[in-house]
């Protein structure tokens, strides 16, 4: 029995499918299925029932890829440690971080930090708030970059920068006109937002007692930033960007640009990690790169901002 047969047959556990398992450990079917079959005849029995679609693990099965996620979980408790103990950036770390982050923070750190620690391995997912700190939990990643909310209790929260929400107005709606946006003013059926669940929308929601979002979701139940800003640029509606996307933005995008009049919503970005989280050299590297990719200004809390 092997640390890499445990690794194979928890894939399989959780792909369902011994091609998809073999694609996530970066072996070929053949080998894998090879590898699971010897550690079944070495322990006499089936851990995989092959004849359903998807596979299904067997009782007994059950029991044997429990045991091996937790002996792969010690096993790289312990590879952490002596790296940890020799601040060494080997190995792989595995980063969670929201789809409303992402593409707006990642290039501005990600290929400069691989250019000049290109020992390391970073493995970066989009995820909701609660599928992060769910795999958090599961030891599925390493970290998870997320805006900070109430409920964070469980884990160790590292902050990273500040961050203020913007509406995204077209130029035929009667918002257009306006300098700055009340929350009063929010009352368009063309009300672009994000599904429920992902944060963002959540606390836009929350802090603008927003009447309309049941109306908008009529409209659009699907949806990404990206995707509502085009329709926007096409001329219909409202929708609500995060600061660093503005950075991203040409000048006729800025004209659609409209701050929030005060106090401005604001989200705390930070780094979320377990309690027993031991490669701090890797985190605390993250957290000054991905400081220094911001602009200073949102380091803090400015005036006239308020956190939600």
């Amino acid at each position: 029995m092997t640390l890499q047969q445990l690794e194979y047959i928890v894939a399989v556990y959780r792909h369902k499918h011994f091609a998809k398992a073999a694609e996530n450990c970066n072996v070929t079917q053949p080998t894998l299925s090879s590898m699971v079959q010897k550690l079944e005849d070495e322990l006499s029995v089936k851990i995989f029932d092959r004849k359903t679609n998807p596979i299904t693990v067997t009782p007994i099965g059950r029991v044997v890829v429990e045991q091996a996620w937790r002996t792969l979980l010690r096993a790289r408790k312990i590879k952490e440690t002596v790296e940890e103990e020799k601040h060494s950036l080997m190995g792989t770390f595995r980063v969670g971080i929201l789809p409303t982050i992402a593409p707006y923070l990642i290039p501005r750190f990600l290929p400069q930090l691989m250019r000049k620690y290109p020992e390391m391995d970073i493995r970066v997912a989009e995820m909701k708030t609660e599928d992060i700190k769910r795999a958090l939990r599961h030891d599925d990643i390493d970290a998870g970059i997320l805006a900070q909310l109430d409920d964070m209790d469980d884990f160790n929260v590292t902050p990273l920068f500040f961050e203020q929400f913007f509406a995204y107005v077209a130029r035929e709606d009667n918002l257009f006109k306006n300098k700055t946006i009340k929350t009063s003013d929010l009352t368009e059926e063309y009300l672009w937002l994000l599904d429920e669940g992902h944060c963002f929308r959540d606390q836009l929601v929350k802090f603008c007692h927003l009447k309309a979002a049941n109306k908008s979701k009529k409209a659009y139940s699907l949806g990404s930033i990206e995707t509502f800003m085009r329709i926007v640029e096409s001329g219909k509606g409202v929708t609500f960007i995060p600061e660093l996307a503005t950075y991203q933005f040409n000048n006729h995008q800025m004209e659609l640009v409209r701050p929030f009049a005060i106090p401005i919503p604001t989200r705390e970005i930070i780094m979320l990690t377990g309690k027993s989280f031991i490669r701090r050299t890797i985190r605390d590297l993250l957290t000054e790169e991905i400081r220094n990719a911001v602009p200073k200004e949102m380091l803090q809390l400015r005036t006239a901002q308020i956190k939600v």
